[in-house]
């Protein structure tokens, strides 16, 4: 679980003030900028600026655009918003919130404010939705299991079912994303690995030792633990 400290946008329409570049006038300044000719500091300095908004607001509604289709189409994503319904709560698109990230994770749960997902960290539709995922079994989890965030052993606990049965884990994950070859238990060594370092972030941790005792002392029945699911399908 990463939870949002600061407060998440109030909804998916808030951008900049500032226009976004585009057009001939945006291939313009990017042709002066690249090539030097004509650039002065004060325009170059104001490209960059531009170019950050530019990418922000691309990836910004990227993100939202993966997060509704996620919400309409993924099987995952649909049966996970009827569970987490089932157990008293409710997410949906007014409480999934895409922002920048200034640490590299790719989304976080609040229990109050609702899931985040990291736009400037999703590099895929398909990437989204296991983050989506995974966030949503933390959603489960605090409804379904009353999960006290500040409890290392209750973090870690739903960190291991949420990388187990979001796909983050599966074969071919590891092998795209992390360049690992390892057909003998490699979901496993990546569930534990995932939940470790998620753990290791809780401001409750002391130390990375500390961490993977905590993720050893309760891997095998969270690990075991498939609700919603009947078993790991991802």
């Amino acid at each position: 679980m990463s939870s949002a400290e600061s407060n998440l946008p109030s909804s998916d329409g808030e951008r900049s003030a500032r226009p976004v570049p585009s057009g001939f006038e945006w291939w313009r300044r990017t042709l002066e900028y690249k090539t030097g000719l004509g650039l002065t500091a004060e325009s170059k300095e104001q490209y960059e600026q531009d170019l950050a908004a530019k990418i922000k607001d691309d990836q910004c509604k990227r993100c939202y655009e993966f997060r509704d289709w996620m919400l309409n189409f993924s099987p995952t994503v649909r049966f996970m918003a009827e569970q987490i319904s089932k157990v008293g709560g409710n997410i949906n698109s007014r409480n999934i919130i895409c922002d920048e990230c200034d640490e590299f994770k790719s989304g976080g749960f609040h229990p109050e404010l609702g899931i985040l997902l990291c736009q400037n960290r999703i590099y895929s539709k398909w990437h989204l939705e296991d983050t989506l995922s995974h966030e949503m079994v933390h959603a489960y989890d605090h409804c379904k299991f009353n999960v006290n965030w500040s409890n290392l052993q209750h973090h870690a606990c739903s960190e291991i079912r949420a990388s187990s049965l979001s796909g983050e884990c599966r074969m071919m994950n590891q092998v795209v994303r992390n360049g690992i070859w390892k057909i003998s238990k490699g979901h496993q060594d990546c569930v534990r690995r995932r939940a470790t370092l998620s753990v290791r972030g809780n401001p409750n941790c002391k130390s990375d030792e500390e961490a993977a005792k905590v993720v050893n002392s309760v891997f095998d029945s969270c690990f075991a633990d498939t609700r919603p699911f009947d078993e790991i399908y991802r």
